[in-house]
C-alpha cells in the first residue's frame, strides 16, 4: 500500500484534538489583517521646508488649516482635545476650533461639561488636528483660560441656528435617561432657537488655550517625516526639528 503525504497544516491550524476555533478568534484576525491592508499617504504629499517657517507658530497653522481645507480636508477645524481631572485621569474628544488668534486657540463648552469641570480644577489642555489628505499633523499644548460672560455669549450668538439650539438643549455630560427624552428636549430648543436667535445660555464658555508648545508634523511617503517644534521661553519663541 503507497503511504500518502501527511497534510500541511497552516501556521495558524489548531492542534490536533483543540476545539474548533472560536469566532472571535477569526473576528480578531480578520481585524488585524484589515488594520494592516489599510493604505497610509499612498497620494503625492506637499513639501515642507522648516527652515522657511516663520519665527511664531500662528502664521503656519493658519496657512496649513487653510491648505487642508483646499486639499479637500473635510471639517479641517475639528480637532481634539485633552484634559485632565484633578487626580491627572486624561479624557478626550473631538470638537471645533473657533479661531486662532494672538491670546491663543479658542474654543467652546459648557461650563458643567466633563471637559469644562476638569478645566475648572486643572486649566491645562493639549490641542490635536490631523489632515490626511496633506499627511499633516498640528499638537498645540498649554494653560487654558476661561472668557467672561459677554465674550462667551458673543462667540455662542456668531455660531449657526443649530449650535445654539444644542447649546439650549444643555445638560452636557449628564446621564440621560432616553432617545426619547433628548428628541423632547431638542426640538424645544430648535424651537427656541429659530424664534429667540440671541437666547442666553448662561452656562455656554469661551475658552482660550495660550500655546507654550507647538509642534508641526509633515508625513513622508519614504517615512522620512519632519517635525518642527515651537517652544516659548523667556518671552519668545524658540524653534527646533524633532526625530521622526
Amino acid at each position: 500500500m503507497t503511504d500518502h503525504p501527511a497534510p500541511q497544516e497552516s501556521p495558524d491550524a489548531a492542534p490536533a484534538g483543540a476545539p474548533a476555533e472560536h469566532s472571535d478568534d477569526a473576528d480578531a484576525r480578520a481585524f488585524r489583517e484589515l488594520l494592516r491592508g489599510l493604505r497610509v499617504w499612498d497620494v503625492a504629499l506637499p513639501s515642507f521646508d522648516p527652515a522657511a517657517a516663520p519665527a511664531a507658530p500662528l502664521p503656519l497653522f493658519r496657512q496649513w488649516l487653510r491648505e487642508a481645507a483646499e486639499a479637500g480636508v473635510p471639517e479641517p477645524h475639528t480637532m481634539t482635545l485633552a484634559t485632565a481631572d484633578a487626580a491627572g485621569a486624561p479624557s478626550v474628544r473631538t470638537l471645533m476650533l473657533h479661531d486662532a488668534d494672538e491670546r491663543g486657540w479658542h474654543f467652546a463648552s459648557h461650563r458643567g461639561s466633563r471637559k469644562g469641570r476638569e478645566l475648572a480644577v486643572r486649566p491645562r489642555a493639549a490641542l490635536g488636528f490631523y489632515w490626511p489628505a496633506v499627511g499633516r499633523q498640528v499638537r498645540v499644548s498649554g494653560t487654558v483660560t476661561a472668557a467672561g460672560p459677554e465674550e462667551s455669549a458673543a462667540d455662542l450668538h456668531r455660531r449657526s441656528t443649530g449650535a445654539l439650539a444644542a447649546a439650549l438643549v444643555g445638560r452636557q455630560s449628564e446621564v440621560l435617561g432616553s432617545v426619547e427624552e433628548l428628541a423632547r428636549a431638542s426640538e424645544a430648543a430648535w424651537e427656541r432657537a429659530r424664534h429667540e436667535p440671541e437666547a442666553p445660555v448662561p452656562s455656554w464658555t469661551l475658552y482660550v488655550l495660550q500655546p507654550e508648545e507647538v509642534e508641526f508634523f509633515q508625513g513622508d511617503a519614504e517615512r522620512r517625516h519632519l517635525r518642527l517644534n515651537y517652544r516659548f521661553e523667556s518671552g519668545r519663541w524658540v524653534k527646533e526639528l524633532l526625530w521622526p
